[in-house]
This record gives C-alpha cells, sequence and structure tokens, in this order.
C-alpha cells in the first residue's frame, strides 16, 4: 500500500504540490487526471522517489520511505517521451532490469518473449531503438517497465506517441497485466475519455491539489465540485448561473428548468448548472427535457460525431450529437435539456447534487 500523507512540494515560492493525501492499494489502477501543469508529474516524482516532499511524507506497506531515493525502491517509471539505451538492442533493453537483478538467464529470455510479443516487438528484439519508429520505441519502454516487477509502476502519458489502435489494445491489456502481479499502477493522463476507458480509481488534480479521488465511473458522474466535473469533462462542461425560485430555474426568455424532485427543498438563490455536451440534443429525449434557442457559432464534424457550438445567453455551449450536423454559423436552433442530468453547483462551487443518469 502506497500512502501519501499531507504531502506538499515548493519549489521556490511555487507550491507545485499541495497538501495531498493518497491511499493506493496493491493491484490497483489508478489514474491521475489533469490539465497540463495541474501536478501529475510533480506528485509521480513525490510517489517514485525522485522528489522529497517539503512537507508531509510518503509511506510504502507501512514504511516511512520519505527521502528514500528511487534506487532503493522497486518502481518503474515510463514517461511520455520514451527513455531507451540507444546502443542495447531492444532485446537487451527489455532484459536490462531483470540482467541487474541476477535472474537466471533462461527466465529472462521467456519474460522478455512474452512482454515484447505483447506490445507487438518480437519482429525487432535484434534491432537498436534508434532503427524503430517512436511507437515501436514508446513500446520497449513498456515491455521494460512491464518484466520489472516492480511494486509501483508509474506511467506518465506513456500512450500519447502511439497509433490509435495500439493505444486502445494497451489500455484494454496493462491494467490487467500489472493487476494480476500486485503492482500499484498509476497512470497520468489530460484525457478525461482515457480516464473512463482505463476505469480502476481516477484522482482529478487541479493547481497541485487532488479535487476528488474514488472509482473512476463515479468521480465522472458524481463530482464533489464544479473544479472537478470541469476537469472531467472533454468537450468542456457547459454550465449557466441560474436562479432558483420555488420548483424551478429561470432560463432567458421565460424558459424553466424544473428543478431535480430532490432539491426542490433548497433555498431559491443562484447556482451554476452543468451538463455534459452529450446531454444537450437536437431532438427531444423524454417529455420532461426542456427546449432552448440557440445560435449556432461554429460546426465541427469529426465523420461519425459533430460538435455544435452554441450561444445561449451569452454562454458558449458545445453539444455533441451522432452523425453530420451542418449548420451555418449564426443559425438558430432548438435543443433541448435534460433536468435528469444536471449537476448543481452552490456560489462557491460545491456540489448540490449530481446526475443519476449521467451514462
Amino acid at each position: 500500500m502506497l500512502e501519501l500523507r499531507n504531502v506538499t512540494k515548493t519549489v521556490g515560492a511555487v507550491e507545485h504540490i499541495r497538501d495531498v493525501s493518497l491511499t493506493l492499494q496493491h493491484g490497483s489502477l489508478n489514474v491521475l487526471l489533469g490539465p497540463t501543469l495541474s501536478g501529475k508529474t510533480s506528485l509521480m516524482r513525490l510517489m517514485a522517489g525522485l522528489d522529497v516532499p517539503t512537507s508531509g511524507s510518503v509511506w510504502f506497506d507501512g514504511r516511512n520511505v520519505t527521502g528514500t531515493p528511487v534506487q532503493k525502491r522497486k518502481i518503474a517509471m515510463v514517461y511520455q517521451q520514451f527513455i531507451n539505451y540507444p546502443a542495447m538492442t531492444v532485446y537487451d533493453n527489455i532484459a536490462s532490469p531483470l540482467k541487474v537483478a541476477g535472474v537466471e538467464q533462461g527466465k529472462i529470455d521467456s519474460q522478455v518473449r512474452e512482454a515484447a510479443a505483447l506490445l507487438k516487438l518480437t519482429p525487432y528484439l535484434d534491432r537498436t531503438p534508434l532503427s524503430l519508429s517512436g511507437g515501436q520505441q514508446q513500446r520497449t519502454a513498456l515491455a521494460r517497465a512491464i518484466v520489472k516487477n516492480a511494486s509501483l509502476v508509474l506511467l506518465d502519458e506513456p500512450l500519447a506517441n502511439l497509433d490509435y489502435k495500439l493505444r486502445e489494445e494497451l489500455r484494454a491489456e496493462l491494467p490487467r497485466i500489472f493487476a494480476a502481479a500486485g503492482t500499484i499502477f498509476v497512470y497520468a493522463t489530460t484525457e478525461p475519455h482515457e480516464a473512463l476507458l482505463l476505469g480502476g480509481n481516477t484522482a482529478t488534480l487541479s493547481e497541485g491539489r487532488i479535487t476528488q479521488f474514488g472509482p473512476t465511473i463515479d468521480v465522472f458522474r458524481k463530482p464533489v465540485d464544479l473544479v472537478t466535473a470541469k476537469t472531467f469533462a472533454d468537450p468542456p462542461l457547459n454550465n449557466i448561473v441560474l436562479a432558483k425560485k420555488g420548483a424551478d430555474f429561470l432560463l432567458e426568455g421565460g424558459v424553466k428548468l424544473p428543478v431535480p424532485a430532490d432539491l426542490v427543498g433548497i433555498a431559491d438563490a443562484n447556482y451554476t448548472v452543468g451538463f455534459q455536451p452529450h446531454h444537450l440534443s437536437l431532438d427531444r429525449p423524454n417529455a420532461s427535457a426542456v427546449p432552448v434557442r440557440a445560435k449556432v457559432t461554429i460546426t465541427e464534424i469529426t465523420g461519425s460525431e459533430s460538435f455544435i457550438h452554441l450561444d445561449f445567453a451569452d454562454v458558449r455551449w458545445v453539444m455533441l450529437t451522432h452523425g453530420i450536423r451542418d449548420f451555418e454559423t449564426d443559425a438558430v436552433v432548438e435543443v433541448f435539456i435534460d433536468p435528469r442530468h444536471i449537476m448543481v453547483f452552490d456560489e462557491h462551487g460545491r456540489a448540490v447534487t449530481a446526475p443519476k443518469l449521467a451514462a
């Protein structure tokens, strides 16, 4: 078990990590999700022992390892920018941690070939990394981490340079591989959809602090605050400040958005209402959905989906819809908000509720 206890890391006058407490179990997959400069890499370096916290402590299996150098821990770390030994063959790169550990040659050979087969490197074992593509070099670094049999594996956006098909395959395989070994697996990403695909647990980060940690689907469906909801939304979370009056939130033009049944009793005040782009629709999803008229600013067509950017009451929204939808700029369209899926936050950004049907 890895524990971070009130860990803070300050460099000069800049606070990179702020009062983080986190517990990760053996055999668990844990995603660090946040934008660039949110603290993901800084937190991983503290977990690994590459950096020492300014305050707080790091514990592993009940032992205080704060200040213990990375060389004395069973750690494997893979970065987005792959690191290999250029003069060694792919085989020797993968085998290097096993040779250092004094593993018997027969076991080294079987483990190297098993990892190479998994990562589709078998045809390249006799080549040097510099003769490979960037994706193949990254797979070599991943294979080396797999055979190391580390207690803690830290992957810092490791699939960003791989092609789509291989990324999908590895996202499915990596959690199974490391979980079977009882490893604590930590994976950093800026992409909410990648966190959802990986599953496990997710910690959302913002400005060096963890805003929420728990089962990935729970953090997505039930964010504790507006910052977490925005972190876990791509395209960006749609939101608007609305006044609650009685049983309704009041929208522009006299339109009323029903307050969720479990919130009808909250005080009449201003609240931020948020909903995901795929919960805004061109067709009425059910009888309770509320129609509003919005102006199209731009339409992005990706092939199977369209992202329609809308202006409503001086607020920019994005709607994600299936199929090709080619609207002209400034066209006024009717779109529907499903009140079952809205999230409501108070004036401090704390969640008042979260949708029960946000699948």
